[in-house]
């Protein structure tokens, strides 16, 4: 029998882009009633394919959590002068920069080639750059934020943590680099990571380097994984920060509500982060 509830969510959700995307110069510049400042940077990681969904999600933080330090539109090198115009015009505090400014230095000399060519090695040259100046909230493009994300800044102001990871609902990762079971446990999503200290790469890195192939796409999550646990990273709140794809073949979001603080729509549920849009109003 078709799953009739699936279809119609994945219909609704292309239907929400297109119209969305057709938009976007009108609804970037809707203004957005003014929040607090958060108290600390936001970055995020986005190229031109991932432009309606990055503009949904800085109208969704801003609207929900309030205004940072600065929030940081890094492009992956895709991003179009008109669309970083789009970008910009949300909000004053909205800035776009390349990734290149971004490639950290004195790391071994054999990982810079992923670091600048690799589209999640670019991801992970900014991530191993923050914080900047102060605690630092890394966001993913697809990553929409609810009512609960207030939490954010009771987390920024609480501080104590080296940092906090979005936990993944199964392991997702380049297991060429890991050395035991036991690594693979808790695993970090890198769709969103709160940074309040400079971590140490170290063994990451080594792991790179003793790797007996070419980098994965999920290189980078992994080195990001054995670096939160060698830091002492803690997991977000899993009821308020979820990753999640039991509800995939389901109609409804099953999480998207008043209590949640944001959640990252991957791939498999992309076409819910555009209903969530659709019937409540984040954007």
């Amino acid at each position: 029998m078709a799953n009739y509830g699936y279809h119609l969510a994945r219909a609704e959700g292309n239907a929400t882009r297109t119209l969305y995307r057709a938009l976007l110069p009108s609804i970037a510049r809707r203004r957005i009633p003014e929040r607090s400042q958060t108290g600390f940077n936001v970055f995020a990681y986005s190229g031109e394919d991932s432009l309606p969904e990055q503009v949904a999600s800085i109208r969704s933080f801003l609207k929900y959590v309030g205004h940072p330090s600065r929030f940081t539109i890094v492009s992956d090198g895709t991003l179009s002068n008109h669309s970083r115009d789009i970008l910009t015009s949300i909000d004053p505090v909205i800035s776009v920069s390349d990734f290149a400014q971004w490639v950290p230095r004195d790391l071994p000399a054999e990982v810079y080639q992923y670091l600048t060519t690799h589209p999640t090695g670019k991801q992970l040259a900014l991530i191993i750059s923050l914080p900047v100046e102060a605690p630092t909230l890394y966001v993913d493009s697809d990553v929409l934020f609810f009512p609960g994300a207030t939490d954010l800044i009771r987390l920024a102001e609480r501080g104590g943590a080296t940092a906090l990871y979005l936990a993944d609902c199964r392991l997702s990762a380049d297991e060429r680099l890991f050395r035991s079971d036991a690594e693979k446990a808790q695993p970090v999503n890198t769709g969103v990571l709160f940074l309040f200290k400079k971590l140490d790469w170290t063994l990451a890195l080594r792991r790179f380097l003793e790797l007996p192939g070419l980098p994965t796409f999920f290189t980078n999550q992994t080195m990001a994984h054995l670096t939160m646990h060698q830091n002492g990273a803690s997991a977000l709140d899993e009821r308020k920060y979820v990753l999640q794809l039991d509800d995939q073949f389901l109609y409804p979001d099953r999480y998207a509500g008043r209590g949640l603080a944001l959640r990252h729509y991957v791939n498999p549920v992309r076409h819910k982060f555009w209903t969530a849009i659709a019937r409540r109003g984040v954007m």
